[in-house]
């Protein structure tokens, strides 16, 4: 992996291709190239920025971050570290005048499907007081994440008897039914119940709908925050559209993964990032500046499978 030193300067872009020989891959994992990549523009030029992104793919059992770099236009002072939920943070900022800025992450990453899991652990373990001490934050809701007593027994009345990994399945899938994918119909303030009782939203709220209703039955729930290459049969080194997208995990006796969005197990088309209690702890990029008002932005993903 490769990150930008403290106090290093950023200059010219860095490209990543894929790899002129044969790459071989087991058949169960993909190698993917992410390029992740923000423009701001002002309407004047800006004094300071202070910027913090986390658009750094992490090192896990399911996951190999290969190659990852983040680039900055203009120049930047940038010191790379890992925040309290785990997730690499580039950190810079920028005090010479700009009118526009670019913050381009591309990484090479190998994911595969989840890990073995030991056997679910029972109701009874996780009301545990060890338990409920343990992972006492990513059990209490947020103000994202919190639902209204009434759904959370209908889910309750849903899950009946099934032990808790077998209902963390249900309540994804619950979500799934009931909320209409909608690009443009919510935006990252809004909350879980707001965006359930209208019943559209996109990855973001769907995952913070499970995640509040997971939390609600008694199960550590974190919401993961991460990419998706669109096409479960791509072809290898075709350059595609992607998106920041966001899922949720539940722990059950280990870490179970679950995409209520596309009603589907993690595995290799999925890019983690990073994860914490909602969407707040793992922006892609966040900040401040001083100047004239933002006059708009630009977001695009690129993904590309390599092998």
């Amino acid at each position: 992996m490769i990150v930008v030193p403290q106090s290093q300067r950023q200059t010219g872009p860095t490209q990543f291709h894929a790899q002129t020989g044969p790459v071989r891959v087991p058949s169960d994992r993909w190698r993917l190239q992410v390029v992740h990549r923000s423009e701001f523009r002002y309407g004047g030029p800006v004094r300071s920025s202070y910027n913090e992104a986390r658009m750094t793919p992490e090192n896990s059992s399911r996951q190999t971050t290969l190659r990852s770099r983040v680039e900055i236009e203009p120049t930047a002072t940038v010191h790379a570290y890992r925040d309290y939920w785990g997730s690499t943070v580039t950190a810079f900022d920028t005090h010479g005048p700009h009118t526009e800025l670019v913050v381009q992450a591309t990484s090479v990453v190998e994911a595969g499907p989840e890990p073995e899991l030991p056997d679910p652990v029972d109701w009874a373990e996780l009301a545990t007081p060890d338990v409920l001490d343990r992972f006492g934050e990513v059990l209490r809701p947020t103000p994202l994440t919190a639902m209204d007593a009434p759904v959370v027994q209908d889910v309750r009345e849903l899950v009946g008897d099934a032990d808790p990994r077998e209902a963390g399945q249900l309540v994804c899938r619950f979500v799934h039914g009931h909320m209409e994918y909608l690009t443009g119909s919510t935006n990252v303030k809004t909350n879980a119940m707001q965006a359930w009782t209208t019943g559209k939203g996109v990855c973001q709220d769907i995952s913070h709908v499970s995640v509040g209703l997971l939390r609600a039955l008694g199960l550590p729930a974190r919401y993961v925050s991460g990419y998706l290459h669109p096409r479960p049969s791509a072809g290898i080194g075709t350059a595609v559209t992607g998106e920041s997208h966001a899922w949720v995990e539940w722990w059950d006796g280990g870490w179970s993964g679950f995409d209520p969005t596309n009603v589907a197990e993690i595995g290799p088309r999925h890019v983690t990032l990073g994860r914490g209690r909602d969407y707040s702890d793992v922006p892609p990029l966040k900040g401040i500046f001083s100047g004239p008002r933002s006059e708009g932005s630009t977001v695009t993903v690129e993904v590309t499978r390599l092998a």
